[in-house]
């Protein structure tokens, strides 16, 4: 059995980065690679990475998720967006809906907002109904809820960054690349990358490539659980196209800028597992790893390609709640571009999986070297070799 206090460590309020670097890209970057630790600048990165390499980068992008209301009374009430239920699932069908919608959310002051019961923004023509415990149902007129929650809804930074949101943040907690709606929560690892890195890597030949997980507020959910293995996992929403499936087998390399694009690459793999057992359901449990038997990496991504054949579409679709700790054997990711993390996560595991007992030699290596952590962090390469 996995303990959770033998991935804890002691993080210091003061190491946790409140505010993001004042210009992007002009942050610190740890690279360890084969067990080697060396100290440089993000912008070094380049040089880090190898011209075969292919780097799947997250696009999703963050959503105005907090909506605050008051009631006559004066109650404030926030509304916390988790996932949408209707017309779709989908974010980004949700997204471009026009005049209602239904999410799953976290109510702040609950028990002053009774169910089935209406409130109505104080500015413009927007209604909420409670319609279940963790359920609201919105409606308007004349746009989309993109527009409405760009009007109305704050960025939700992460709860340890203990302060109002500001006006940079609307574009900082955002990456330069982010393209599709849905994440209540940023894919931190991208927040380094500037316009002019990026170009710089495709100069070098790295092949650059993109694929969706709409991060959910579950990404902080603490573990609560003595066993790392009963933590209930989050569900998060992926999107990867097929020609970005198809560049997996033509990698030499393959580097996840962050967490998310790793557990996307490994559910991935995970369902051409199920397809070639006759599973078609794109949907991994957190311990359909651990229970299912693994194929080669090529079968596996083969098997996905032609089921896109069969059902002729371009782009897949599917569920995750994977949940990558040690013992997990990793079939797709070959190195991880990550920031720092939370003592006792969910991501510190993952972290751990991938290295191995080096993850905490690269965490004191951080705090010895004074490295900024969390969200708005420094960064790290990871090339376990």
């Amino acid at each position: 059995m996995l303990n959770l206090k033998d991935y804890h460590f002691t993080l210091p309020d003061s190491r946790i980065a409140k505010h993001p670097p004042k210009e992007r890209g002009n942050s610190k970057l740890l690279s360890y690679n084969k067990g080697i630790i060396e100290h440089l600048a993000f912008r070094d990165l380049v040089g880090q990475i190898s011209s075969d390499a292919t780097l799947f980068f997250n696009d999703t992008k963050v959503i105005p998720a907090r909506i605050f209301l008051r009631k006559p009374t004066g109650a404030l009430i926030e509304i916390f967006l988790l996932e949408p239920l209707k017309p779709s699932k989908a974010h980004e069908e949700v997204m471009s809906t026009t005049n209602t919608c239904t999410w799953k959310c976290l109510i702040g002051n609950a028990k002053k907002w009774a169910l089935n019961t209406s409130l109505k923004h104080e500015s413009i023509n927007f209604t909420s109904t409670r319609t279940g415990d963790n359920e609201v149902t919105f409606t308007w007129e004349g746009c989309t809820f993109s527009e409405i929650l760009t009007e109305i809804g704050k960025i939700p930074l992460p709860p340890y960054i203990q302060r109002e949101v500001e006006e940079n943040d609307k574009n900082r907690y955002q990456t330069v690349y982010s393209k599709i709606d849905g994440a209540v929560a940023a894919p931190t690892a991208g927040l380094h990358f500037t316009e002019e890195i990026l170009e710089e890597l495709k100069g070098k030949g790295v092949k650059i490539e993109y694929l969706t997980l709409h991060v959910s507020a579950g990404t902080f959910q603490p573990i609560k659980t003595d066993d790392i293995s009963e933590h209930p996992m989050h569900n998060e929403q992926v999107l990867i196209s097929k020609s970005s499936i198809e560049n997996l087998l033509n990698s030499k390399q393959i580097i996840a800028v962050g967490t998310t694009s790793m557990r996307t690459l490994e559910s991935l793999y995970w369902f051409g597992v199920k397809l070639h057992n006759g599973e078609n359901d794109f949907f991994i449990k957190k311990d359909d790893p651990y229970r299912l038997k693994p194929i080669y990496k090529e079968e596996a991504i083969n098997k996905v390609l032609a089921y896109m054949e069969e059902k002729q579409i371009e782009k897949l679709t599917g569920q995750t709640e994977i949940f990558l700790y040690p013992g997990y054997n990793f079939h797709i990711c070959d190195g991880l571009v990550t920031n720092f993390h939370m003592p006792g996560s969910t991501l510190i595991l993952l972290v751990a999986a991938f290295i191995g007992e080096d993850w905490r030699k690269v965490y004191q290596e951080a705090l010895d070297h004074d490295y900024r952590m969390l969200s708005y962090g420094d960064s790290s390469l990871l090339l376990p070799g």
